[in-house]
């Protein structure tokens, strides 16, 4: 059995490796540390031509974590479960509390890399119950039988960074799952993929000469997208939930933020106001 010590990080692809990065330069908890042990170059470096749009996906990034926080700390709700959490620490983070029972998932391949740096990112017992499980999140006897695990009580369903990988037929399938554990245990399912279509003009210019956009056109993440907020809501609406809330932007938690605009000429900064939100997260609730 592999020891912390002698872990090969190599074994992470470079897009999980790239995001990795990406938040190690904010104060998400325990980004830093994470990139830290691995001890190598950065997979998808900044090129100084584009600074602004490096620092303004660095953001992107950073209020999409930290809006899944804003909706779930309101609920009170001390069950978790956060599916496709790629190298995400925030059960590690929520753990510290002795109430919690986290469940962090993601397919197993990148689990075996995420039990490492946890064992290097905090050795010591935790207050809370931290479990790191590999799970596809459409197979749904396995998805039962972890939160089959948790104590007794509501449960929160967190996601960031998944529909957008999924067509129509398997959003409908891990709908239909998590609608049925709620309909059981009661709870919210929180996700921060409600991922609007770029206009084609915009779209063909994000996808050039970048690697990691390439990799998101390899797998045509654009068309996976929900064409817009009114028919995300209707998709949902007819998969048997409906919007309880919607997380607000909180500019002074995002920790990167000073730094993109600090890339940006004043005249970028008043076209930054003209900008088509495209993302949004909300809390879901089983349709009353």
């Amino acid at each position: 059995m592999e020891t912390p010590s002698n872990r090969d990080f190599n074994t992470i692809s470079p897009s999980a490796k790239g995001l990795l990065f990406l938040k190690g330069h904010t104060t998400l908890p325990y980004s830093r540390e994470a990139v830290a042990l691995l001890q190598e170059p950065e997979p998808f470096p900044a090129d100084p031509e584009k600074a602004a749009r490096y620092w303004a996906r660095i953001v992107h990034f950073e209020q999409r974590y930290r809006s899944i926080d804003q909706l779930l700390l309101p609920t009170g709700i001390k069950n978790m479960v956060e599916i496709s959490a790629g190298f995400s620490f925030r059960g590690l983070a929520m753990a510290a509390d002795p109430a919690v029972h986290y469940i962090d998932t993601d397919l197993p391949d990148l689990i075996a890399s995420k039990r490492q740096f946890i064992a290097q990112l905090h050795p010591e017992p935790l207050p809370g119950v931290l479990e790191i499980e590999g799970l596809n999140a459409l197979d749904e006897a396995s998805f039962r039988r972890l939160t089959g695990r948790l104590p007794q009580g509501p449960v929160a369903i967190l996601n960031e960074g998944l529909l957008m990988y999924l067509d129509t037929a398997e959003k409908e399938q891990l709908c239909g799952i998590i609608r049925r554990i709620l309909q059981q245990r009661g709870g919210y399912w929180i996700t921060a993929d409600i991922y609007i279509r770029e206009d084609a003009e915009v779209a063909a210019k994000m996808y050039r000469n970048d690697a990691l956009m390439q990799f998101l056109e390899a797998h045509r993440i654009e068309e996976k997208k929900f064409s817009s907020y009114e028919s995300a809501r209707d998709f949902f609406g007819e998969m048997g939930f409906e919007v309880d809330a919607e997380a607000q932007p909180d500019y002074g938690a995002i920790s990167s933020l000073p730094q993109f605009l600090a890339t940006l000429t004043p005249a970028q900064r008043e076209k930054l106001k003209q900008v088509r939100r495209t993302r949004a997260t909300w809390r879901l609730k089983l349709a009353e």
